[in-house]
C-alpha cells in the first residue's frame, strides 16, 4: 500500500511512521509514506494557499488550486487511482468496518485541512470519501489522518505477528472484546477467572464469547441493535439481561 498525506505540517508526521508498528510495516516494505506539503503546489508568488470566503464571514478557507494540482501530481506518480480522503467534521463516522475497507486499497490520499474549511469544489470533484474520527472539532486534519492511518496499516497482510492478533479487536467482530490477564494468576489478592487458567478450551472459548457479550450490552448496547446474534448468542444475552 502507499500511503500519502497532504498538509501544511509535515513534521508532525515523522515521529509517527517511525515509531512502532507503522515504522515496522515501512521498513518489512508493506507500506510506503509520502508527506507533501501542498503550499509547494501553489500558483502564486506569496504560495499562499488560503483566501477569503466569498460572502463574508470569519476565517480564511482553503483554495482548490494547490490541493487539486498535488493530488494529480500523487496519482500521475502512482499511476493508480488512490482513495482520497478528506478529513472533516462533517464526514461519515470511523468505523472499524471502514478501516477494514481501507485497508483493501493499493493507494491512499489524505487531505488535512486547516483554517475555517475547505473550498466546496474539493470535497465535490476531489474527494472519494469524507472521514470524520469523532463529533468534536480539532485544529488541523493531521491527528485525524494519523488515526486513520494507524487503524489501517496495522490490518494489512503480515504486519501484525499474527492475523489472529486483529481478528478478535473490539469492533472487529462487532462486539466489544473480552477481558484479558496475564500473570501472575493471583496479585495482591485479585484473581485470574479459573477457567481461564483450567486449560480446558471449550469452557475457555465460551467464557470470552460470553464475556464479550456482557462488555458489550454494559458499555455499547447499541453495537446490538443490528447484531446478527447466533442462538447461543441469544441465550447468553438473554441470561445476561435477567441477571442486570
Amino acid at each position: 500500500m502507499r500511503v500519502d498525506v497532504l498538509t501544511l505540517f509535515p513534521e508532525m508526521f515523522e515521529g509517527v511512521f517511525n515509531s512502532s508498528i507503522l515504522k515496522k510495516a515501512k521498513e518489512a516494505e508493506k507500506v510506503s509514506y509520502g508527506v507533501t506539503n501542498f503550499r509547494e503546489y501553489s500558483d502564486n508568488k506569496h504560495q499562499s494557499v488560503d483566501d477569503y470566503p466569498y460572502g463574508g464571514g470569519a476565517g480564511m478557507v482553503l483554495k482548490p488550486q494547490p490541493i487539486f494540482d498535488a493530488v494529480d501530481d500523487l496519482q500521475t506518480k502512482s499511476g493508480t487511482k488512490p482513495k482520497v480522503i478528506l478529513m472533516c467534521p462533517q464526514g461519515e463516522r470511523y468505523t472499524q468496518k471502514k478501516a477494514e475497507e481501507l485497508a483493501k486499497e493499493e493507494h491512499l490520499i489524505f487531505i488535512c485541512g486547516h483554517y475555517e474549511g475547505y473550498d466546496e469544489r474539493i470535497r465535490e470533484h476531489l474527494a472519494t470519501d469524507e472521514i470524520s474520527i469523532g463529533d468534536y472539532v480539532l485544529t488541523g486534519g493531521e491527528l485525524g489522518a494519523m488515526v486513520v492511518i494507524d487503524s489501517v496499516v496495522r490490518l494489512l497482510p503480515g504486519v501484525l505477528g499474527s492475523e489472529a492478533s486483529h481478528v478478535n479487536d473490539s469492533f472487529s467482530t462487532g462486539l466489544l472484546e473480552h477481558p484479558h490477564y496475564t500473570r501472575p494468576a493471583d496479585f495482591r489478592g485479585m484473581k485470574v477467572p479459573a477457567t481461564l487458567t483450567s486449560g480446558n478450551h471449550a469452557h475457555i472459548d465460551e467464557w470470552r464469547e460470553k464475556e464479550s457479550l456482557k462488555r458489550t450490552l454494559e458499555r455499547r448496547p447499541d453495537l446490538l441493535e443490528n447484531y446478527p446474534l447466533t442462538d447461543k448468542q441469544q441465550k447468553l444475552l438473554n441470561d445476561l439481561q435477567k441477571n442486570k
